[in-house]
């Protein structure tokens, strides 16, 4: 099987681009310093992506979806909406319990004025499909608050990144009744009463 070296070049730029946001922050960020940490010439980036905003989209595409791939694994349709909602809790808890970098370079892609461009916004919310499919099926079932997907997620799920991260930064820790107390009560928060 051959390797195509163009893949790898601009997959090794994404990776180093990666690393540089997590320890520099995008203030501190530069193609200079990416074509260093990526050990590659400046113009090498610019035969890849356009220029920098370009660059940033598609890292910010890369962090979602491996997020989306780990949000959603193990995930099927036809499961019943509370064992789905339940492992995709999970799965967040676990990634942003083991990832905290990944997570944080999330947030910062999303605060990024580029980021607004509709065909990259438009590619993430496709990669949480599912996430996406049990808010909409659950409002359509009458289980779920009739409020838009992004906030029912936010009353949710942002919630159990934040429980995770402090857990991981050991703030406090959460056994596994914990967990499952957590786990109803940010249900309860977006099923109607």
């Amino acid at each position: 099987m051959s390797i195509n070296p163009a893949l790898d070049k601009k997959e090794q730029i994404l990776c180093a681009a990666e690393r540089l946001i997590a320890e520099l922050g995008l203030q501190g960020f530069s193609m200079q310093k990416l074509a260093n940490e990526a050990d590659v010439a400046t113009g090498t980036i610019y035969r890849y992506f356009t220029d920098k905003d370009h660059l940033l989209d598609e890292v910010r595409l890369n962090v979602a979806k491996r997020i989306a791939t780990a949000v959603q694994a193990g995930v099927s349709d036809d499961m019943p909406l509370k064992a789905r909602y339940r492992k995709m809790w999970l799965n967040i808890w676990r990634l942003a319990g083991s990832n905290v970098d990944t997570l944080h370079n999330r947030v910062q892609y999303e605060s990024l004025p580029c980021a607004n461009n509709r065909t990259t916004l438009e590619l993430e919310r496709k990669m949480f499909d599912q996430v996406e499919r049990l808010f909409t099926q659950g409002k359509e079932q009458g289980v779920f608050k009739p409020l838009d997907n992004r906030i029912l997620s936010g009353l949710s799920f942002e919630a159990t990144v934040a429980l995770a991260r402090s857990h991981a930064m050991g703030f406090y820790q959460l056994d596994e009744a914990a967990i499952e107390a957590a786990i109803e009560a940010s249900w309860d928060a977006i099923i109607q009463h």
